[in-house]
């Protein structure tokens, strides 16, 4: 690698003069709080604070300072949102405040104690999409305040800060939010000695450029040799500060990362002189290019540009780039980009994204068509787009309504051309008169083609995740079934990457009044394969299930299905029935994470099932059932292991976290409890499926009572005997009469048309009486066609339906059951008979 003589001198000296500090390995990396604060010293900040709003948002609470300053300077504990302090005053308006000393002086409250001649102050309010949740305050200690370089740090800052605010991450009760999120910027801070070519760096920087701490031996050389070699000549001029003032230099560089990416740093520097206990050294920054404004160099910002929509995968992202591209490099008021789809506009981003500052044209949710606006009623966009190329309208230019209020000073509309086409348009408006020099609109020009391609490419993106989601959630249930003396609440999350499609499926099955089986379970890999074996794996389990097998057999025959479809993808399964009356539970595992259970006490814990291999491996697995009881008030939660598992979150670390969880969330409210298991979603990898189910248990409980119906020549009739008995003990004999039509026929249907045992059962439930009677016949009974004088049979069952509030013939493991439901008429209270009745004589 070149260097000059002096350089290589130097660096050779050092090394002969201290081999023994050389001996004893590589360098520790400065610590993270050193790094913080080292990173905000050189931004200009001495001290930075967060506020975050109080309840009833009636005043701003300070939560955590940082910085090389935080045992010099003090801010006051609480500041009213009402009061005239500067960071009260920056969420009100919803706009930074930059104030240099003497416009610091003009607040009498909210400033940094002791005062200072020299102190400088800046507020930016945190938040997104215009909900303020606190204030960032900055103190500077430079009596020019903040320069544009360090203004646009902090406002990045305070953007991070925001967002960790906003997501719940690093809660100030809990956590810190300032250091984590000054590492989301990816800020690398170092003190480079020119003279000994001796470097500290923190970790930041190391993994910027694809060092790990152990291969790092403290010298610039290394750090240089990850360089691209065109850039070298800009990096050796950092190490000889004789040829630059002792002021602020800045720069953008290219290196080689182990892995071959290449990736696009800048730095800024300054260096401080030296003194006599201390030599000359250079203070710098280096950061990822996509985290700072691009320089000013055009070059460089369409450099920027192309690598910045390059890693833009969604519209939205698309959209966010162009805001950072245009709006603040050329002093922009307003910038918007739309979707030009089938003659309409479809808003994209809209910057600054509060309403009143736009036209009521303008006022739309993110990616909705802009209301009454197709291409037609906006004459202005229609000509652009027509013509495809950039119009300028200077200041006073007279526009139809939706467009004179975006760029009162003057305004841009650039066609966003892609393939032949247009994509779509971008708006920038100025409120003050502008003048478009030919560097500017050079740079709107070779915006404009670099953004229309990557718009096109974006909206193919989003069109195939669209696509995708979809077929996910046609797979999925639309809605889960109400259930007796229970609630059940299902979530599902596709993956942030690659093809948002996976095997992972829920269900919740009703098997009858009082029995519902839960399922959850998980194919093999991300593709349309996989999706489609998730839905034919739930069709199959579903089938199953409503025949009335039992849960072994259940899971035994969707197996054996798996295996006879020949696929090369395997699925886990978790299925569990459930008696809703008395909450006995039986649990079959195939493969699948266990089952977590919070008692009633708060407590949480895994359910140990016995567990089979993962379905489609072994036609003749065995799947074992496990029973376990649930109490009233019990949460059961079946989980996929994109919930529980990551790259950087071990299995059974994920459970653990999942259970914490689970014993904390309040019960009262299924759908926030699963929304709090999900917990950070941002960092899921893989599809999500979560399903709960609270148990409660019935409040109505059944009344039941069963027969098991002899081929006698007499079994009507002994049929009928135990129903009259039956009723009478219910206190229900005004639907005698109407219940003993309905089993005799019944009765007498599966005796004549069918083989094999029959069995008669009654329950009363409510206001209801349910007769079903069962034979071993998978066959429903037949209906007649047409009913005339001479026809000898089928007017039985035409009959029970009419005599039936509902009436049904299910088919069950075995053969099939019949069913009929007759209502019980509500009693006077005033001609309720006083005296205790007997049983007659006589029965039917």
């Amino acid at each position: 690698m070149p260097h000059d003589g002096r350089a290589r001198a130097g660096v050779s000296e050092l090394r002969a003069s201290e081999a023994d500090a050389a001996a004893t390995g590589s360098p520790p990396p400065v610590p993270e709080a050193a790094a913080s604060d080292r990173a905000l010293a050189f931004a200009g900040a001495a001290l930075a604070a967060v506020y975050v709003s109080g309840v009833g948002n009636e005043a701003l609470r300070l939560v955590e300072t940082a910085g090389c300053a935080t045992s010099e300077y003090r801010l006051p504990d609480r500041l009213p949102l009402s009061g005239g302090s500067p960071a009260a005053h920056a969420v009100r308006t919803d706009r930074p405040l930059w104030l240099n000393p003497a416009g610091l002086a003009s607040y009498s409250e909210g400033g940094p104690t002791p005062p200072r001649a020299e102190a400088s102050l800046a507020a930016l309010p945190l938040g997104t999409e215009g909900a303020r949740l606190g204030c960032l305050v900055v103190v500077g200690a430079s009596a020019d305040g903040f320069e544009a370089e360090q203004r646009h740090f902090l406002e990045r800052y305070a953007d991070a800060v925001g967002g960790m605010l906003q997501a719940g991450i690093g809660r100030p009760e809990t956590s810190s939010l300032l250091s984590p999120a000054l590492r989301s910027l990816c800020a690398g801070s170092f003190v480079l000695v020119p003279d000994t070519g001796l470097i500290e760096v923190d970790e930041t920087l190391l993994e910027l450029v694809g060092i790990t701490p152990d291969d790092f031996d403290g010298e610039a050389d290394t750090l240089l040799a990850h360089a691209l070699p065109e850039d070298m000549h800009a990096l050796m001029s950092v190490l000889d500060p004789s040829s630059q003032a002792f002021g602020r230099r800045e720069l953008e560089f290219r290196v080689r990362r182990p892995t071959g990416e290449m990736r696009w740093l800048s730095l800024s520097c300054r260096v401080v002189a030296s003194t006599d206990d201390r030599p000359e050294q250079v203070l710098g920054v280096v950061m990822a290019t996509s985290a700072l404004r691009q320089s000013a160099d055009d070059v460089s910002r369409i450099q920027w540009l192309t690598a910045a929509l390059d890693d833009a995968a969604t519209v939205r992202d698309v959209g966010r780039v162009v805001v950072s591209a245009l709006r603040e490099p050329l002093g922009a008021d307003r910038v918007a980009v739309a979707e030009l789809r089938d003659d309409r506009l479809m808003v994209v981003v809209l910057d600054p994204p509060q309403p009143a500052a736009w036209p009521e044209i303008w006022r739309s949710a993110w990616l909705s068509e802009w209301p009454d606006a197709p291409v037609s009623a906006l004459p202005t966009l229609q000509m652009a787009l027509w013509d495809g190329r950039m119009d300028l309208w200077p200041a006073g230019t007279a526009l139809e309504p939706g467009l004179a209020g975006i760029g009162a000073g003057g305004l841009a509309v650039l066609p966003l051309p892609a393939k032949g086409g247009v994509a779509g348009v971008c708006l920038v408006g100025w409120d003050e008169p502008r003048e478009f020099v030919p560097e500017e609109r050079s740079l709107l020009t070779a915006t404009a083609a670099l953004v229309g391609q990557a718009l096109q490419r974006a909206h193919a993106h989003d069109a195939e995740q669209e696509l995708a989601t979809m077929l996910q959630r046609s797979l999925l249930p639309r809605r889960l079934p109400e259930l007796p003396g229970g609630k059940a609440v299902a979530r599902y999350l596709p993956a942030r990457q690659g093809l948002q499609v996976g095997g992972d499926w829920y269900d919740v099955i009703a098997l009858s009044e009082d029995r519902v089986a839960l399922v959850i379970g998980d194919v093999q890999g991300h593709s349309a394969g996989a999706a489609t074996i998730m839905g034919q794996m739930r069709t199959a389990v579903r089938a199953y299930a409503v025949e009335g097998h039992p849960p072994d057999v259940v899971v035994s025959h969707a197996n054996r299905l798996l295996v006879g479809m020949e696929s090369d993808l395997f699925a886990t399964c978790c299925y569990v029935e459930l008696d809703m009356e008395e909450g006995n539970t039986l649990f079959v595992r195939a493969g699948h994470l266990s089952p977590l259970v919070r008692h009633p006490d708060g407590s949480a814990e895994e359910v140990q099932v016995e567990g089979g291999p993962p379905l489609g491996i072994l036609a003749e697995a065995e799947f074992p059932m496990t029973a376990v009881a649930l109490a009233p008030g019990a949460v059961l939660a079946l989980v996929t292991d994109g919930l529980v598992e990551a790259a950087d979150l071990p299995l059974d670390e994920g459970m653990q976290r999942t259970l914490t969880a689970l014993a904390t969330a309040d019960p009262a409210d299924p759908g926030r409890m699963a929304d709090a298991l999900l917990g950070d979603v941002d960092r899921r990898e893989d599809d999500v499926a979560l399903l709960l189910l609270r148990y409660d248990g019935m409040t109505t409980r059944p009344i039941r009572a069963g027969w098991v119906v002899w081929r006698l020549p007499d079994a009507v009739m002994h049929a009928r005997r135990f129903t009259a008995r039956t009723l009478r003990r219910w206190t229900v004999e005004e639907v005698a009469d109407a219940v003993l039509l309905v089993v005799s026929e019944l009765v007498t249907n599966a005796l004549v048309h069918t083989q094999g045992p029959v069995r008669l059962d009654l329950t009363l439930r409510g206001d209801r009486v349910r007769v079903c009677v069962s034979d071993s016949s998978p066959r429903a009974p037949a209906k007649p066609v047409i009913v005339d004088w001479e026809a000898t049979g089928g007017r039985g069952l035409l009959l029970v339906e009419a005599m039936s509030e509902s009436f049904c013939s299910v088919p069950v493991a075995g053969g099939k059951q019949v069913c009929s439901e007759i209502v019980v008429p509500q009693r006077d209270p005033a001609s309720a008979d006083p005296e205790p009745r007997t049983e007659p004589g006589g029965l039917p």
